[in-house]
């Protein structure tokens, strides 16, 4: 058996450059010197990572919903209760791939068999906590990993943590069994993740045959990200080829910058009776954990590292979850804008309907011509326009079928014209939400379709709209004499010939389209009113009348698109969550420079150690 590290110092001591003392045994107190902001800044980023959301079906969801998992158990399992005891017995966890020989390696060890081993995968299915009897107050109670229930009996529930003690392990050093981080079943993939981050010190078991997988590797990567005290274990080496496979693994080792934590080397060998390793393999390392037991300050110094390097990690994982977070803002706002741009193309459309004298053909021209008057009529209005308002009247008294069949071709040109906008509008919105991968997982095959009650609603829209004209005719005609001559049939009247003004233009100016539409309907419409009211209040009424269906086709179009904005509403997060996250994180980190804790780093681990043969 070879030891590598100074004889003058027991091998794998660890030591701090620059530190605190230790907290007396017992005491409960925070990680600071003078400031106790720490605790209360990790409490602060534990609340904005758990009102953080990522509902929207998005690339970068899924990774920040696991992200956000991870950091608020790594909070609560390890962060929140390490700071508050920086004293408590060091946590080892003890994790590698499936059939490396954990459990073995751990019972060997403790010198008892304390966690089940053998031939069938996965053994460790949930996990267990081996620790010296004077040490198990501080585990039973739970602040470290309090989301597992403590149990004395080997248990098939992941979420147990099995507690058992073992005289033969020194007080001050604990070991964790995990389950395999490779395992089939992914509820023990999850839960070795969970507890090796709250490792303050991480035992990686490997073999000969299975040192260069890549799930372990990555794990190291991780631990190597939040500046982890790392140890590894070589198991099942063949003696014959030791030297090359321990000289292969340092050199992966180095070139992944983890050329400082300490290598043992196992070799391939026997278990006795009670299915634990022989005294002389395991001699190095627990002689190695025996010394880091034995000292206080070297404890304190992993620990410190550990916990310095896990909140030194936390900054940038968290601004991983705001960038996510205004991904989810920025595709809300994009999905609310295809919506948008949908509806709004809807109302341009019946805004343009109302200039181009469409809405004059067909139905509403034929009972307009019913309701002013005959062929005649058009061919001699400018002759006659002099004796235009008698002509009106006796035009528009009498005759309220005409009256009665116009205001119907009105609403029904108009709610045709509703049902169609509203139609293409929620097939473009549909589509535009089917490109998008966050607005393919909202919709739902009724939305490509107006609602079910669009027919009704714009119909009570026009006849609502209609009343409203007459309303407005009598407002505005109050004071006129011919409103006192002609009775209430004239308001009727006069409203209906307001309707068809709004249907031709908005200000009463033909276009070409209007006169090879509408022949002389437009200029009928124009001369009707201003012979009862004067050039500006035609104006005026025409305008007011448009505005007012405008408005309430827009309410109309608004109540459609809200199925949609609704929908992205619910999904969408806080408009804050991202400066929230970030300033969260931004005050674990000055604390954490305040604290003393910041470039915590351990010296002194010993290069490779090898087993007996």
């Amino acid at each position: 058996m070879t030891t590598h590290g100074d004889p003058a110092t027991p091998a794998g001591t660890p030591t701090v450059a620059a530190r605190t003392g230790p907290t007396d045994a017992g005491e409960d107190r925070p990680a600071t010197t003078g400031d106790d902001s720490l605790p209360a800044a990790l409490a602060g980023l534990r609340a904005a990572i758990g009102a953080a959301r990522f509902p929207l079906a998005l690339p970068s969801a899924e990774p920040a919903r696991r992200a956000g998992g991870s950091l608020t158990d790594q909070l609560d399992d390890y962060l929140l209760p390490r700071l508050r005891r920086l004293d408590a017995p060091l946590l080892v966890v003890v994790g590698g791939s499936t059939g490396a020989g954990k459990s073995t390696l751990v019972n060997s060890l403790v010198q008892a068999r304390v966690s089940a081993a053998g031939v069938l995968r996965p053994t460790t299915r949930s996990p267990v906590l081996v620790c010296n009897p004077a040490d198990s107050g501080w585990f039973r109670k739970g602040e470290l990993l309090p989301g597992l229930t403590r149990t004395t009996e080997p248990s098939e529930d992941p979420r147990t943590l099995q507690l058992v003690t073992a005289p033969a392990l020194p007080a001050g050093l604990a070991f964790l069994d995990a389950p395999d981080i490779d395992s089939v079943v992914d509820a023990n993939r999850a839960l070795a993740g969970q507890l090796l981050a709250a490792a303050d010190l991480w035992l990686f078991v490997t073999t000969a045959a299975r040192y260069a997988d890549a799930v372990p590797w990555e794990l190291l990567r991780s631990a190597r990200a939040r500046g982890a005290v790392i140890a590894m274990v070589l198991d099942r080496v063949p003696p014959e080829a030791a030297d090359e496979i321990a000289a292969h693994l340092s050199e992966m080792l180095a070139a992944q910058e983890l050329g400082a934590a300490p290598l043992f080397v196992l070799p391939e060998t026997w278990v006795d009776g009670q299915g634990l390793l022989p005294d002389r393999v395991t001699a190095p390392l627990a002689a190695w954990f025996a010394r880091l037991a034995a000292d206080a300050d070297a404890r304190a110094a992993v620990v410190r590292q550990t916990l310095d390097g896990a909140l030194a990690a936390l900054h940038p994982a968290v601004e991983g979850l705001a960038d996510a977070a205004e991904e989810q803002v920025a595709a809300a706002d994009a999905l609310d804008e295809r919506v948008l741009a949908a509806y709004r193309g809807a109302h341009r459309t019946v805004e343009q309907g109302l200039k181009d004298g469409r809405l004059l053909r067909g139905e509403v021209l034929a009972r307009w011509q019913e309701f002013v008057g005959t062929g005649e009529f058009f061919r001699t209005l400018e002759a006659r326009i002099g004796r235009l308002r008698d002509r009106v009247v006796a035009a528009v008294t009498g005759r309220p079928a005409p009256a009665s069949e116009l205001r119907d071709a009105i609403e029904s040109q108009l709610v045709t014209l509703l049902r169609g906008v509203a139609a293409e509008a929620a097939e473009n919105a549909y589509t535009g939400w089917k490109a998008h991968p966050a607005g393919a997982a909202l919709l739902e095959p009724e939305l490509a379709h107006p609602s079910a009650d669009l027919p009704e609603r714009a119909e009570r829209l026009v006849r609502e709209w209609q009343r409203g004209v007459l309303e407005l005719v009598r407002a505005e005609g109050g004071d006129r004499r011919f409103v006192a001559r002609t009775a209430a049939y004239a308001v009727n009247a006069t409203g209906l010939a307001v309707m068809i003004a709004v249907f031709a233009s908005t200000a009463f100016i033909p276009t070409g389209l209007e006169v090879a539409t509408g022949a002389g309907t437009t200029v009928a419409a124009q001369t009707v009113l201003q012979a009862i009211f004067g050039d500006q209040a035609v104006r005026t009424l025409a305008a007011k009348a448009r505005a007012d269906l405008l408005d309430r086709v827009r309410a109309l179009l608004d109540d459609e698109a809200a199925r949609y904005l609704d929908r992205t509403a619910q999904a969408r997060p806080a408009a804050d969550t991202a400066e929230a996250l970030r300033g969260a994180a931004n005050r674990v980190e000055i604390a954490r420079n305040r604290s003393g804790l910041a470039g915590a780093a351990v010296a002194g681990l010993p290069g490779t150690e090898r087993g007996g043969s």
